[in-house]
């Protein structure tokens, strides 16, 4: 769990399963393991054709980026990003400075800078390279293949049911509309090239029902 062609680190055994449980909650339909396995596959595609400049802060920020997750919370990015901070990343020591191995190759402010991020999507027109890369790489499912799209749009359903249906109703479609007024839905020409004419067609044909 938590692997990818491109992973910077080995995360420990004892941390992946921490994560693994957390992302295995009950109450989660679309925010679980399979929706970090998705962002860890744009890692490697990103890796591949244009490149990280933080590959080791972005690759712990999306495993980490809905560790905490309780729908409707306002403080999952919050928490998510203190996990991340105190979290052991990886074992041993650096021979030269004796500081542990994760302390040298992760820059713990910026992960948690990259996680909390992403609970402004949609209200973020400008960010970093790396920032605007990762950031898309969350929404991509927006952009999936129509099928994929729907199944992600009743996953999050599920995930509020708690909310009553009408109340429910009115605050995705306000969150649609918003992703579909908006002149640019991702913040990257890599992926707006990709994926914006599938993601405008999902979101037009959920709206309509």
């Amino acid at each position: 769990m938590f692997d990818c062609r491109h992973q910077p680190l080995r995360l420990p055994d004892d941390l992946i399963a921490k994560l693994a449980a957390s992302y295995g909650e009950s109450h989660r339909a679309y925010h679980n393991a399979t929706h970090i396995a998705e962002v860890l596959g744009w890692f490697d595609r990103i890796a591949d054709d244009i490149g990280w400049l933080e590959p080791a802060e972005v690759y712990v920020a999306i495993v980490f980026h809905d560790a905490i997750y309780a729908p409707g919370a306002k403080d999952n990015e919050a928490r998510s990003a203190k996990w991340a901070r105190e979290a052991r990343l990886a074992t041993g020591i650096e021979p030269t400075s004796g500081l542990p191995l994760d302390a040298i190759m992760v820059d713990r402010d910026r992960v948690a800078e990259l996680i909390e991020l992403t609970a402004r999507h949609g209200h973020i027109d400008k960010a970093d390279h790396d920032a605007s890369l990762f950031l898309d790489c969350d929404m991509a499912i927006v952009g999936a293949p129509a099928a994929q799209f729907a199944a992600y749009d009743e996953a999050i359903a599920i995930e509020y049911k708690h909310v009553p249906p009408d109340a429910y109703r009115a605050g995705r479609r306000a969150f649609l509309e918003g992703l579909l007024a908006k002149p640019r839905i991702f913040l990257t020409d890599y992926v707006h090239n990709r994926l914006d004419a599938q993601a405008r067609t999902n979101l037009a044909a959920t709206l309509a029902t």
